[in-house]
């Protein structure tokens, strides 16, 4: 759920409903300044809870969760976060040129694993082994690539080091690229699916056409 956006229709719906309550209790029932302002500011928690527990639940309604599902998925969002800010600032301290282009791509599909399940919390049970597993041997081993590729004085063991990790993170980005397939394979069928109805609707078109075009001709 978009935070920003739940505070803002709260706010917008509760805001005015405090307001006409002081206005009403001052001027309509000639209450005190104060006692007035109680009321709006009740009157106004009361509004904003109920706004929340509203768009709360048709939020669970449209993606067919429970509200213990859904704590539990926010819950370990809320922890992958906090991996993947790890997991950037690694990255972007790491001065190699020659892993550039693999850091950018477990980025972007960090990224997009997130913010994809962020939207629509039900993807996060195809997600499970990004969470899980993956995106914590990411982490662990980038962190791992960054501390010894900024010794300045560098063994053999280190290049050693520094090289399996290369071919390890290598492996873990085609882990993750899977992962995000998984992630977004029921809209792949869906497609198909889609193109697939598009092209029969068509060839019964183009069917059609050509029996007219026959039948013109005789």
């Amino acid at each position: 759920m978009n935070r920003f956006l739940s505070f803002l229709v709260q706010s917008v719906v509760t805001v005015p409903t405090a307001a006409i309550a002081w206005f009403t209790s001052y001027f309509a029932f000639n209450q005190t300044f104060l006692l007035s302002s109680a009321i709006a500011l009740g009157g106004g928690v009361i509004v904003y809870n109920i706004t929340s527990a509203v768009m709360t639940s048709r939020f669970l309604k449209k993606h067919q969760l429970t509200r213990k599902e859904y704590r539990y998925i926010k819950k370990n969002l809320d922890e992958a976060k906090q991996k993947i800010n790890r997991l950037n600032k690694s990255l972007f301290t790491i001065r190699d040129l020659s892993t550039v282009k693999q850091r950018l791509d477990v980025l972007r599909i960090t990224r997009k694993i997130q913010n994809m399940t962020k939207s629509e919390p039900r993807r996060f049970y195809k997600a499970e082994k990004f969470y899980f597993s993956h995106l914590d041997s990411v982490v662990e081993l980038t962190e791992k690539y960054r501390f010894l590729s900024q010794q300045p004085k560098k063994s053999h063991e280190i290049d050693v080091s520094l090289y399996e990790t290369r071919q390890t993170l290598t492996d873990l980005t085609k882990a993750l690229e899977e992962d995000l397939y998984h992630v977004i394979s029921d809209d792949v069928d869906s497609l198909n699916f889609e193109i697939d109805v598009a092209k029969h609707s068509i060839k019964k078109i183009n069917d059609t056409k050509t029996i007219d075009e026959s039948r013109r001709l005789k």
